[in-house]
């Protein structure tokens, strides 16, 4: 069983990951989603099999499930699904101001990226021309 799990988790992983990378803000919010449903069922397969009630008194410390990862898979559940309404709230946002929920690149972002570009460009054309002069007698 828990090798199937596991195939899930990554399977949930890999597919969620690959629709972050998109441009579309739908398929943003449909990979956190498969992000945090990976987490839940990570979350169930760390706590191990089913056991007693963790109450003390009623079983054996040894045999009771481990409360912790419950805990935390609904912590994960809530905070994935807060974190989905606000992607979704997003999105409409977005397709109501543009018509469209293609996330557009940034202008300034791109000046940026140019202008890093041709800074690293102008410092290794000064480096080849320091280390051209250095070697001449």
């Amino acid at each position: 069983m828990s090798a199937a799990l596991l195939l899930v988790v990554g399977g949930l992983t890999a597919v969620g990951l690959y629709f972050l990378t998109g441009r579309s803000l739908s398929r943003i919010v449909l990979g956190y989603s498969l992000l945090g449903h990976a987490a839940v069922v990570s979350l169930i397969l760390a706590g191990g099999g089913a056991g007693e009630a963790p109450i003390a008194g009623q079983a054996a410390p040894q045999d009771m499930s481990n409360p912790l990862p419950q805990a935390l898979t609904l912590t994960a559940i809530v905070i994935s699904f807060g974190l989905t309404l606000f992607l979704l709230a997003l999105a409409k946002r977005q397709r109501v101001l543009s018509g469209d929920d293609l996330v557009e690149d940034d202008i300034e972002d791109r000046r940026i990226a140019d202008h890093d570009a041709t800074s690293a460009t102008a410092s290794s054309d000064a480096e080849i021309q320091a280390s051209a002069t250095a070697d001449r007698p």
